[in-house]
This record gives structure tokens, C-alpha cells and sequence, in this order.
């Protein structure tokens, strides 16, 4: 099928594509990577009658340190993310969790952005945004604004940005170097979307947890952080029985709803799993940095 007709804007600057969207407002849609909304607009579920094309703009797409965080902006390929050394060292997690996101071609042209923005909450960049407290730049023309995960995220496919605002960046504290890290996932074939998904980040001293951050995705309107199984891992340690008990407790927090894919239960299953595998090989990872 083909999209329907739509006015079509290539902006080279920043100010250019706001200055476009406070012009339009909520007749026009951003075009990032595009690889959910050209989808939708071939199936017709989107007809936006202006859109506003983001890959012009370079000054969207970096990766840098600053202080004790790494900015990422909204237009930086996945594939970028990916192989990057700086990435796979002070924020190995989301490397990782790059890897699993659909097939190469997809990451060779999808953004950190265009997915955060399109807020699946299947996909595995909002889940380690959420595991990771990542924080959200906004801006129009207005100005800027910073928003937490849990702020960014409303439901559904669903953020909160308004409709003259674009997510220019995103901001990652970086990882522990004593840390350890896992993202375990489920899906029924290569590249498909997960029917559940676990972000983990540990900090252990032997059996003791010095910290833990966790998000599941999938299994809910938006990704969710899982403050009860991390103050439990701190409280607990990492022993076999805690691990086992915080998996426990992580499918009993989630409420995933039942469609053609899988059954609610089969969800909580599949996290109790995931969450047992990623906290074993988190910890493992944790003590092995510091040996």
C-alpha cells in the first residue's frame, strides 16, 4: 500500500523543524528513523497532513560524555550506538540491548529518538532508559524542558511530548565500573518484538548488593521500574534464594494484559525467568569486574 498524500519538509537546522512544527502544530508528524511510522502511514493508520523529516539535521546525531553522564542525541543511528567504544564502556547495557532491536537494517536507519518517541512498550531502548533513570530533553520553540522516564512515558505508544515539541536528546548517568548488566528478552522469532523483556543493572560485593535497577518491558502501558525487587536485592543480597525470591516478586508487580500472542500468565512466567537469568548474569559480571 502507499501513504497518503502529505505535505513534505526536509529541515536542515533545529529552528528550521521547530519553527515547522509551531507553524502546523498537531497537523504535522516528525520523521526520525522511520521504522514505525512509514509502517503506519503505508497501512494508513497515520495520515498526517504535514511531515517534517529529521535526518537533515546533523547536529541531532552525537555521542558524548559530559561530567557523569553521556548525552546521546535523538537522531544518532542505533547502529551507531552499537559499535560505539564509548557506549559499550560507560554504558554497557544499552549496547547490549541494541543488539536485540529487530534486524540490521532496522538499527542501520532507526534512531535512539524516533523509538523512545514512538514509546512501544515492548521495545528495549524505553526499558533501559527507564532501568538506566535516563533523562529527556524536550524543546520547541519556547525552549527546553527535562523530563524523568517515568514522566516521558504516559501509555501506550503515548509520551509527553506536545505537539510543537521534538526530543532533541537524551542523558544516561553513567554506568559503575564496578557494575554488572543484563538484558534478557523473549520473542517467538528473531527480530520480532519481545512478549517480555528485562533490563538489569547490579552493583555486588560477593553476595551483597551494593545497588540494583530494574525494568520490565512488555508487560504493561509503558515500561516499569521495578523499585520493590531492587530495595529487596539491596536488602537481601544475591544469594540463590534472594535471587530467586526477587524473580518471584518481579512477576507478581507486573500486570500484562492477554492478546493473540500470549496469556497474561505466560507473561509474569516469562519475567519470573528473565528476571532470574538477568540478575545471575548481572551479579556475574559485577564480581568478575572485580576480581
Amino acid at each position: 500500500m502507499k501513504p497518503p498524500a502529505f505535505t513534505y519538509y526536509d529541515p536542515t537546522s533545529l529552528e528550521e523543524a521547530l519553527e515547522l512544527l509551531h507553524r502546523y502544530d498537531e497537523d504535522a508528524k516528525v520523521l526520525a528513523g522511520g521504522q514505525s511510522l512509514m509502517p503506519l502511514l503505508n497501512f494508513r493508520l497515520s495520515s498526517p497532513p504535514v511531515l517534517i523529516d529529521l535526518n537533515c539535521i546533523a547536529a541531532l546525531a552525537y555521542i558524548q560524555q559530559e561530567d557523569e553522564q553521556l548525552c546521546i542525541g535523538a537522531m544518532t543511528r542505533q547502529r551507531t550506538i552499537e559499535f560505539s567504544p564509548l557506549v559499550r564502556d560507560r554504558l554497557p547495557l544499552l549496547c547490549d540491548a541494541t543488539t536485540l532491536i529487530g534486524h540490521l537494517p532496522i538499527r542501520t536507519r532507526g534512531t535512539i529518538g524516533g523509538s523512545l518517541s514512538h514509546a512501544d512498550p515492548a521495545a528495549e531502548y524505553p526499558a533501559v532508559a527507564t532501568a538506566l533513570e535516563a533523562k529527556f530533553i524536550l524543546q520547541n520553540i519556547g525552549g527546553t524542558r527535562m523530563l524523568r522516564a517515568d514522566e516521558f512515558f504516559v501509555t501506550y505508544l503515548t509520551t509527553a511530548l506536545t505537539p510543537d515539541e521534538i526530543l532533541i536528546e537524551v542523558q544516561f548517568p553513567l554506568s559503575s565500573p564496578t557494575s554488572g548488566w543484563a538484558f534478557e528478552e523473549f520473542a517467538q522469532r528473531h527480530g520480532d518484538f519481545a512478549l517480555a523483556g528485562v533490563a538489569a543493572v547490579l552493583d555486588a560485593n560477593g553476595e551483597q548488593c551494593r545497588l540494583a535497577r530494574l525494568a520490565a518491558a512488555g508487560v504493561g502501558p509503558t515500561p516499569l521500574r521495578l523499585h520493590a525487587v531492587e530495595h529487596m536485592l539491596e536488602q537481601d543480597g544475591l544469594t540463590e534464594q534472594s535471587i530467586e525470591a526477587a524473580a518471584a516478586r518481579a512477576a507478581e508487580l507486573v500486570g500484562p494484559n492477554q492478546d493473540l500472542h500470549a496469556s497474561a500468565d505466560y507473561r509474569r512466567h516469562l519475567v519470573r525467568v528473565l528476571m532470574r537469568r538477568a540478575l545471575r548474569r548481572a551479579a556475574k559480571r559485577s564480581r568478575e569486574k572485580q576480581q
